[in-house]
């Protein structure tokens, strides 16, 4: 084993455990899985380094095979088969988790314990910087737990791992994977790889991707074509990382640069001329209706610069009583441009920062815990055509404390979070700081080996955004002129959550069902509309998300295995002038996966069904419901002592025409239609 890989205490993600998921891919893997009960995965965002099984919610964990056969071109889609969780697409270029029917800045995502501060909170249309092809392992969780990342992050948080920073030297000096994919939808090509390097104390780490996909083909129907319109994605994405690995830690530094040119799908041209008074639009006529005017112009694209650096670093017994020191950092030049007929028409800019170091202390009474200090600065500015933000620097600062005791069958959890933020503006509209406080409790008990009954509660505050309070402007992607609110006030949840989890023997499961209070939701309200464009107006009211979400998988034999598995979310305003049911929740969905492991054979074939969504708020339409049959299948084999694999991905075999709910534009975008994809993985 690597002397230089820290051994008092196990990090987060220990070599052990990369060894046992680089192991698990081998042919030799399925038959003694059969036979040996493997550890929960490690949850890094945990906070804890909890395992998967000890958590108090549900948590998800993608990684090894699994993450390779669901990776997709973006974060959302990745994850959008997950129970509970769904996607907000836009085109094929930006689209973000959807947790609960909580999306935005209700859902956090890290890279790596570090928030990534792009603009994919400001609007749909913006893509996300996460790249899923280099990714390591994917978390999503909520709970105690989340309250070190963010009071805020009510609806969940998504952990991105990835290997830019190395947290220890390769045992064989060099270590990597080249990996090449494509699929006939879109007819995308793309590759990526990735390769550690080091000796003695130090270790480099390169790696890389570029996509080419072209607009993607829908399912049979559609009466606007075969093809989305502006629905290519184009992205380049390199990183540089370098480390410094002694016996009791390490300490890192990552380069990253990512370029993105996307289009947008369903661009309503014509609605540039309307103008407001009062309450109320007025738009100018137009010859020929909506429908003409609509298609006039080309279809905008958006061309994304990243520039990140990351800052990584974990310290082993730091003082006496101490048995941790975490310390994450990052800074990020973020910019856009929205390009219509060849020129620029508005350009987004956010330059940021944030840093937190975390201190876990030894156990005290039984306790054992991590405290914490976070911050961060973000610079947001937009200026062009569709500047409807005025620029606003945002600081936030907080303090937070998780704590875990063990007795017995039972595991408690409980978290605290102080937050401070305040947002200077660049407009006539007053400066605006808010704070707020969020706890929460959670136990786990195993009552039975192999099963695990958890209970969480918790209250959190989520502190208004600057885009929520200042908007002022029109904004053409989501087809709305929004105004903003300046006397938002912090809206508090109140969540309980219940799950029953067998996580041993031929059955296995995890079922979960909750209820979230949000007293003083923000959301927009619409107060008129006019040939499509809606004039929204940020206000507070009372809302209620219940839901169920849950799996449970049977082994048939030594090599096959069935899931069922489903979800489903009610949100709605609670009280005041007759309750509505709030826009763009996600419709129920069940269905049912057979899975098949022999020798390096691995298989799936799935079928859902996404019911109709007629729950739907003031100006929004009926979703219909439509199935999904899925086939995957993947080969893992040696050429010589050289492993590689191949694999084969066959979504929507029924080419059946679906549409999003969860999407602005799901008319003008719907799902992608049958397509075919295929790729090869070599790791060395």
């Amino acid at each position: 084993m690597n002397t230089n890989t820290p051994s008092a205490r196990p990090l987060p993600r220990p070599l052990a455990l990369s060894l046992l998921l680089a192991w698990s891919s081998t042919p030799f893997a399925a038959a003694a899985a059969e036979t040996a009960e493997l550890p929960a995965v490690t949850v890094s965002a945990s906070a804890l380094a909890l395992g998967s099984d000890a958590m108090s919610t549900p948590v998800t964990v993608l990684a090894g095979e699994d993450l390779v056969l669901r990776r997709d071109a973006t974060l959302g889609e990745t994850l959008a088969r997950e129970p509970g969780i769904n996607a907000s697409p836009f085109g094929a270029g930006a689209s973000r988790p959807v947790i609960r029917g909580m999306d935005a800045a209700r859902v956090k995502l890290l890279s790596d314990g570090s928030e990534i501060m792009d603009a994919s909170t400001v609007s749909p249309d913006h893509a996300t910087v996460a790249e899923p092809m280099l990714a390591e392992q994917i978390e999503v969780l909520r709970g105690p737990s989340a309250l070190a990342y963010g009071g805020g992050a009510i609806g969940g948080v998504v952990n991105v791992l990835d290997r830019k920073i190395p947290m220890a030297v390769p045992t064989r000096g060099v270590e990597g994977s080249i990996e090449l994919r494509g699929n006939t939808a879109a007819r995308e090509a793309a590759g990526a790889f990735e390769l550690t390097a080091g000796s003695g104390n130090f270790a480099v780490h390169a790696e890389g991707l570029k996509r080419d996909a072209r607009d993607y083909r829908v399912g049979d129907g559609w009466t606007g074509g075969r093809r989305v319109d502006g629905s290519f994605n184009e992205t380049e994405t390199g990183s540089l990382g370098m480390s410094w690995v002694g016996a009791r830690g390490y300490l890192g530094l990552a380069y990253t640069h990512q370029r993105n040119d996307y289009g947008l799908p369903g661009h309503a041209h014509g609605i540039e001329e309307c103008s407001v008074a009062g309450n109320a639009l007025a738009c100018p006529e137009h010859e020929g209706g909506e429908e003409e005017h609509e298609e006039e112009g080309g279809v905008p694209v958006v061309k994304l610069d990243s520039e990140r650096w990351d800052l990584r670093g974990e310290y082993l017994e730091p003082l006496a009583g101490f048995t941790r020191l975490r310390v994450r950092a990052s800074h990020t030049d973020y910019r856009h441009h929205e390009v219509e007929d060849g020129a620029i028409a508005t350009t987004f800019r956010n330059r940021a920062h944030d840093g937190r170091i975390e201190l876990e202390h030894a156990p005290l009474a039984g306790w054992r815990g991590v405290l914490g200090l976070q911050g961060s600065r973000r610079d947001f500015r937009a200026t062009g055509e569709e500047a409807y933000v005025p620029p606003t620097l945002t600081r936030r600062n907080a303090a937070f404390l998780v704590e875990e005791y063990t007795t017995g069958d039972w595991r408690f959890e409980a978290g605290v979070r102080r937050e401070w933020q305040a947002i200077d503006v660049d407009a006539a509209a007053r400066d605006r700081s808010h704070d707020g406080s969020s706890v929460s409790l959670g136990t786990v008990w195993n009552f039975v080996p192999g099963y695990a009954l958890g209970l969480s509660l918790s209250r959190a505050q989520r502190l208004p955004t600057a885009e929520e309070l200042y908007a002022d402007g029109l904004h053409l992607a989501t087809a709305t002129f929004e105004r903003g609110n300046a006397d938002l006030k912090a809206e508090t949840s109140h969540n309980i959550d219940l799950s029953l989890r067998k996580t041993a023997g031929d059955t296995r499961f995890s079922i979960g069902a909750y209820r979230n209070r949000v007293s003083d939701f923000i959301h927009a309200r619409t107060l008129d509309a006019v040939e499509g464009l809606q004039l929204v107006e940020y206000a507070q009211r009372d809302a209620v998300f219940t839901g169920v979400e849950g799996q449970i998988r049977q082994r048939l034999n030594a090599i096959f295995g069935a899931t069922l598995f489903g979800d489903y979310v009610h949100a709605r305003f609670d009280g005041g002038a007759g309750d509505r049911d709030l826009p763009r929740i996600p419709a129920h969905r069940v269905g049912l996966r057979a899975d098949a492991r022999w020798q390096g054979w691995s298989g799936e074939l799935e079928w859902y069904r996404v019911g109709r969504q007629d729950r739907v708020a003031d100006f929004e339409s009926d979703t219909p419901g439509y199935s999904i049959v899925n086939l995957s299948a993947s080969y893992t084999g040696r050429f010589g002592a050289q492993p590689w694999q191949v694999y084969m991905k066959a979504g929507n075999l029924g080419d059946e025409l679906a549409f999003s709910h969860t999407s602005f534009i799901k008319n003008a975008a719907p799902l992608m239609g049958r397509n075919l994809t295929l790729g090869v993985r070599v790791p060395f």
